[in-house]
This record gives structure tokens, C-alpha cells and sequence, in this order.
């Protein structure tokens, strides 16, 4: 979204807009919202058995209603942010919170595939934009000391959501059947949405003749979008790195509930509680790889590149082990299998915080946010969004467990794509810091939030 400098000397006590005690209101609703906003998202993986059960469906049906959500948050995140910059932060996080917790609960009445797809549509579509809100808002409030740890914490919820997604969907569908569990995860978001309306607002900030131009239909913001990545070829090899590997992560993120139960025979719930804790190991693991990509590329930078190779075929050769070796013949015990399964879901985020990095890293200073716009919209449409489908379809016609061997693959292609940016990382960097600055209000500022 476009982002507005804050001054925020003259406010309240220590920096902050308008005092401690509203600014670390406005930081815990927010959090708790986004918490919320992935539960929402994750809560149906753990529901597939039942819904499978219930309505007959394929498992490209099946993942469709995980992809949908990916696919309309990345196509409305950017005319939802401008919208919010325009008009009102708050305003507009209580109707995308609204909106998404209504659609959630909706999805307990759908009676058919096409009115439970179209539900998930709207989540996403309600969801759109809310990272990139939320994180404006959070900036503002804080003094700039901060917002580095504080939006770290804001994006970390995604994980935690995403834990309590996956564990709660099995546990409420077990006791009280799936589409309860839609209705349970979806009122907490209302009520905090309703409560957000107590978070205060920072001023809408008028722009410049040049800026407002730039902004005044998505077309203009697209075509500047565009212009970005066109100019650095490490950054296209690095968008699309993070996709194919965010591929991997969110297929088998929301296909490991459906393995467990298929496969090993595990209830829908034990299966939904074991999968959360590899989403927990995934979690763990983008953390401890993003702090060794940054402590190795310290005094040599374009080493960054190489570790996340070698994590990416780590990744790959883990996962193809774990599904694959029963395809082949071998024999694996369970526990060895969900170890192996454990071992490769702490690896392969090992891309979700260097690529943004890096991204930085080969851009502008004036235009960085757009860069980062650009990487996600490629992690949520042709990562995030592609994963759980093409998993559902390779399912359907080789059976779930030869699909998730295959899905590895793409963990490969993003270490192709990684090797081949390091050959124009260096050049891209220094071309980033001898560019002179665009025009103030040239472009706008946009950023949006990953998954």
C-alpha cells in the first residue's frame, strides 16, 4: 500500500502518535485480527476427510478451496491498500475483518462445492490488503526504534494462525462435525473487528500533484509494478524462487492432515494435531534459517544465495525420501516417515525471510516497498495459491502420497532459479545504489503482506 512518512516527534510520550498505552492497544488488536485472518485461512485443511466424505469430492476440488483464498488476497491486496490509504486504516480493517469472519462462518451453511468455493473466495477477498494495512498502522503508532521487532511479531502471527488452523479444524470437526468449525473460528474475528473500532487512526496525508497522478487507478500502479521488475533480473529469478518453493510449503501444509489420515489411518483429529506440529517446525525453521542466511552472507553477501541452494535441494531430497521411498519399495516405519516429514517441513521455509532481503537488497530505496509488493503477489498467486490445487490434482491421478514425492521437484527449480540470480545479484546491488532517486511522488509505495 502506499505509505506516508510519520513524523512523530511532536506525539505523545517517547516517540510514539498518540501515547504507549494506544499504540500498544492498536499493536495487540491488530495482531490478534491477524492471528485470526490465518486461522481463518487454514482452518478447512484439517476438514478435507470430512468434506471428502460428505460431498465426493476430488482432491482438485479439495484444493481449490485452499488456493481460492491465495488467489483472490493476491489479486485484491493492492486496490484494497490504495483504497485505505485514501479513505480510513481503521475503517477499512474493520470491514476486511468483518467481511472475512462473516464469510468464514457463512461456509457452515454452504450445502454444494461451488457455494463453500465461492465462501472462500470472499475470505480471501476480505483478507486482501490486511498485512500491508495493519503493518502501516502499527508503523505509525510506534516510534521508528521499534517497528523492526514490532512488525517481525505482527508477521510471525501468520504462523501461529496457521498452527491453531490446522489444530483447531480437527478438533472442533471431530466433536461437533466440519462446518461447526467454521462458525467457531469465525466469531472471534468478528468480535475483535468490532472491537477495533476503538484503535485510533493516523491523518490521512495529502499528496503531492505527481503521487496522487501515480495513484489514481490500479492500471497506473500496475504498469509501475511492472517497471520495477523489469529493471533488476535478480529480482524476477527471486520472485520466481519464492513462489516455486512456497509451492511446496503450502501443499504440503494443507495435504499432510488428508496423508496422515489416508495413508496411516489416523483420525481426522490425531491427524490435524500431528500436522500442526510440523507447521510449527516450519515456523521454527524460517526463523533459525533466516538468522544463518543473514550470519553467512555478513562479510560475503552473494553467499547468501548458495545456502539457500543447498537448503532447497536439502528440502527437496528430505521430502522426496519421506514420500517417495514407500513408492520404491522401501519400507519406512511411521515414526521414521513423520520424522523425515518433521525434518524437511523445518527446511524448506528457509526462503520466507531472505528472498524480502534480498529483494531490498536490489532495489531502489525509493521504490523498495514496490518491490516487495511485486514478491509477494508472486508468493500468494503462483506459490501459495498453486501449491494445494496442482498437489490436488497430481493426487487425483496418481493417488496423495506419489503426488506429495513430486511436489519436492519444485524445490529444485528454486534452486536453478536462486543459482542463476547470484550471477546477477552483485551487479543489480550496485545498480540499486547508484540509481538517483525518482522524483518525490514518482511512484507509489506498495506493500503486501506474504502468507
Amino acid at each position: 500500500m502506499i505509505t506516508h512518512s510519520m513524523d512523530a516527534k511532536h506525539a505523545g510520550d517517547g516517540g510514539y502518535l498518540f501515547g504507549r498505552g494506544e499504540a500498544w492497544f492498536a499493536f495487540m488488536m491488530t495482531l490478534g485480527l491477524m492471528v485470526f485472518d490465518y486461522v481463518d485461512r487454514q482452518v478447512i485443511v484439517s476438514a478435507f476427510p470430512y468434506i471428502k466424505a460428505d460431498w465426493g469430492l476430488s482432491d482438485m476440488q479439495l484444493g481449490a478451496l485452499v488456493s481460492v483464498v491465495s488467489v483472490t488476497v493476491a489479486l485484491g491486496s493492492l486496490p484494497v491498500a490504495l483504497f485505505a490509504d485514501r479513505s480510513s486504516r481503521v475503517r477499512s480493517i474493520v470491514i476486511m475483518a468483518v467481511a472475512w469472519s462473516l464469510a468464514t462462518i457463512s461456509c457452515m451453511f454452504t450445502r454444494s462445492f461451488h457455494q463453500l468455493l465461492t465462501a472462500r473466495a470472499i475470505v480471501g477477498l476480505g483478507e486482501a490488503g490486511y498485512g500491508s494495512v495493519g503493518a502501516a498502522l502499527i508503523s505509525s503508532h510506534f516510534p521508528s526504534r521499534m517497528r523492526g521487532a514490532l512488525l517481525a511479531a505482527f508477521f510471525a502471527c501468520a504462523s501461529v494462525g496457521s498452527v491453531l488452523g490446522v489444530l483447531l479444524g480437527g478438533v472442533i470437526a471431530a466433536r461437533w462435525g466440519w462446518q461447526a468449525a467454521f462458525g467457531v473460528v469465525g466469531l472471534p474475528g468478528l468480535v475483535l473487528a468490532l472491537l477495533y473500532l476503538r484503535v485510533r487512526d493516523y491523518r490521512t496525508v495529502e499528496l503531492t500533484p505527481t503521487l496522487d497522478n501515480a495513484t489514481q487507478s490500479l492500471g497506473n500502479t500496475m504498469r509501475h509494478v511492472v517497471k520495477v521488475l523489469s529493471r533488476s533480473r535478480t529480482l524476477l529469478l527471486v520472485c520466481l524462487g519464492a513462489a516455486a518453493q512456497l509451492i511446496v510449503v503450502s501443499a504440503i501444509w494443507s495435504w499432510l492432515p488428508s496423508f496422515l489420515n489416508r495413508v496411516h489411518g489416523m483420525a481426522p483429529d490425531q491427524a490435524a494435531v500431528q500436522a500442526a506440529l510440523i507447521v510449527l517446525c516450519g515456523a521454527v525453521g524460517s526463523v533459525v534459517w533466516g538468522a544463518v542466511v543473514d550470519r553467512v552472507s555478513a562479510r560475503r553477501p552473494g553467499a547468501k544465495f548458495t545456502t539457500l541452494t543447498l537448503l532447497c535441494i536439502t528440502a527437496a531430497g528430505v521430502l522426496a525420501l519421506a514420500f517417495g521411498a514407500p513408492q520404491l519399495g522401501f519400507v519406512l516405519s511411521p515414526q521414521v516417515q513423520f520424522g523425515l516429514i518433521a525434518l524437511g517441513g523445518f527446511v524448506m521455509t528457509c526462503t520466507v525471510g531472505p528472498v524480502s532481503a534480498i529483494v531490498i537488497d536490489v532495489i531502489h530505496p525509493g521504490v523498495r516497498a514496490t518491490g516487495c509488493s511485486v514478491l509477494a503477489l508472486f508468493q500468494n498467486l503462483f506459490g501459495l495459491a498453486a501449491g494445494p490445487f496442482l498437489a490436488g490434482v497430481l493426487s487425483d491421478a496418481w493417488g496423495l502420497e506419489p503426488a506429495l514425492a513430486t511436489i519436492p521437484a519444485f524445490s529444485l527449480a528454486a534452486a536453478v532459479a536462486f543459482v542463476m540470480a547470484a550471477g546477477t545479484y552483485e551487479a543489480d546491488r550496485q545498480r540499486a545504489t547508484e540509481l538517483p532517486a525518482e522524483p518525490a511522488g514518482a511512484a507509489p509505495v506498495v506493500t503486501v503482506a506474504t502468507a
